[in-house]
């Protein structure tokens, strides 16, 4: 697919907004923010601007900031937090398994990240096939072993429709704090200091990163004066 194919002249979206789920807390102001200029965000919204009832999942925390960014815009927007969800699975796991009764050798046996992925996503992200025209991953792919991250590609590509995006962030280097991120306009992010949900595992290789988007179509990269890489990825 030609990437460029898209006339540029603004169209605007249609769609109608949705508010958040219910039970969900809007998080409202943070006492430590910086911001960066995002390419790959404004692509992302170019890329989505003419699809009608445009529908948005937002992997990352709610931000009051980030919701009304896009029902300005006549988007949808879903947010589900998948590291702090996952953060959460994991606690349940191992007490689940210190309470497991063990062998008469105290052996217990241990799950592959594999089959925890498997399970995890028995109650993440289930959204219908082809639902969500767009994916904010943020770097979340940073904090998951490669066959969790694996196996919750094939979940988003899924829920992708045909011409959806997904935009994630890599670092180049191990972050020397955690961060969450919302949208300030349409080039800008704020980065805001949060607890740290997970350890970063691993940098990602221009190779692995095309690895893991393989069954996309095309891909766009940006890097940041951070060194930070943005990758846009379409259905």
């Amino acid at each position: 697919m030609n990437w460029m194919g898209k006339s540029r002249p603004g169209a605007t979206a249609t769609a109608t907004a949705a508010k958040p789920k219910s039970g969900s807390t809007a998080v409202t102001a943070s006492p430590t923010l910086k911001s960066r200029s995002s390419n790959g965000l404004k692509e992302f919204l170019w890329l989505l601007s003419d699809i009608p009832r445009v529908r948005v999942l937002d992997l990352g925390p709610v931000w009051q900031a980030t919701v009304n960014f896009f029902l300005e815009k006549g988007f949808r927007i879903s947010t589900e937090d998948l590291l702090g969800t996952w953060k959460e699975f994991l606690s349940a796991e191992e007490e689940r398994m210190r309470n497991a009764p063990k062998s008469p050798d105290g052996f217990v046996e241990r799950v592959s990240p594999s089959a925890l992925a498997e399970k995890f996503l028995e109650n993440a992200l289930q959204y219908p096939p082809e639902s969500v025209n767009g994916v904010l991953a943020w770097d979340l792919l940073d904090y998951f072993d490669p066959a969790v991250g694996s196996k919750i590609m094939e979940r988003l590509y899924t829920i992708l429709q045909p011409g959806g995006a997904v935009l994630a962030l890599f670092h180049s280097r191990a972050p020397e704090k955690f961060h969450r991120y919302r949208i300030v306009d349409t080039q800008t992010v704020e980065l805001v200091d949060a607890p740290t949900l997970a350890m970063h595992t691993r940098v990602f290789h221009n190779r692995e990163i095309l690895e893991l988007f393989e069954k996309f179509r095309s891909s766009k990269t940006f890097v940041g004066r951070d060194q930070v890489r943005e990758g846009l990825f379409l259905k």
